[in-house]
């Protein structure tokens, strides 16, 4: 193999198992989907509301003030102040390092998964949590911090780490992180646990989503 073909390989955002990297991306989508879909229809919206209230209350019962602290961090952390530096800076690299087929990716999933906050948000109007122990703003219904985490943290690891197993286990630790996240927002009563669970499972369905379509993408291009 050639320098050039072994260069182009080693840099696709999902080389190996690509297909797999799809059917996820489907669970995931499915497990969103249910949601945007049990929310729109009153007799199921009541029932995922009674977990949602469940929730809160856990939420309100265990409060204390050392999670309560590392919740807000993770609240500055996933906000638009660190997001969108992170987000421009990760760009930045891509373009000077020639990386085409990782930097669009790397768009790809950062438009798609904001493009599905604010539109959503309005379709659904869904009211906060109320005693929300952070400042809130705008529809609850999916958790935009939770979209974003996901999203930003396994394709951090999609466009950094070459595929195998390395990347596998930072994929897990990504996974983890957007699990936090979601969960800090709960816990703040800043939004319930289906928008959070939504919120997360679209974030991770388009990041690897995007991935499994640049890579098909870039395939076709190069024959």
């Amino acid at each position: 193999m050639t320098s050039e073909p072994k260069r182009r390989l080693e840099e696709r955002p999902l080389l190996r198992d690509h297909p797999v990297a799809l059917r996820l991306s489907m669970v995931l989508w499915a497990l969103g989907g249910f949601l945007f879909i049990a929310l729109a229809i009153p007799a199921l919206a009541d029932h995922v509301q009674v977990v949602d209230d469940w929730a809160y209350r856990l939420a309100v019962d265990l409060e204390s003030a050392v999670p309560v602290t590392i919740a807000r961090t993770l609240d500055f952390i996933g906000s638009s102040w660190v997001t969108g530096p992170v987000i421009v800076l990760v760009g930045v690299y891509l373009g000077f390092r020639r990386r085409w087929e990782a930097l669009g990716f790397w768009v790809l999933a950062m438009i798609s998964s904001q493009l599905l906050i604010g539109p959503v948000k309005q379709i659904y109007q869904r009211i906060r949590p109320p005693f929300p122990l952070v400042e809130t703003s705008g529809y609850s219904f999916p958790s935009g911090h939770a979209v974003a985490a996901a999203a930003v943290a396994v394709s951090l690891v999609i466009v950094l780490v070459p595929a195998g197993p390395r990347r596998r286990n930072l994929e897990m630790l990504a996974a983890l992180f957007a699990v936090c996240m979601a969960l800090s927002r709960v816990y703040l009563r800043a939004h319930w646990l289906s928008d959070v669970t939504a919120g997360a499972s679209l974030g991770a369905a388009v990041a690897i989503a995007s991935a499994a379509f640049i890579h098909w993408f870039d395939a076709r291009r190069h024959g």
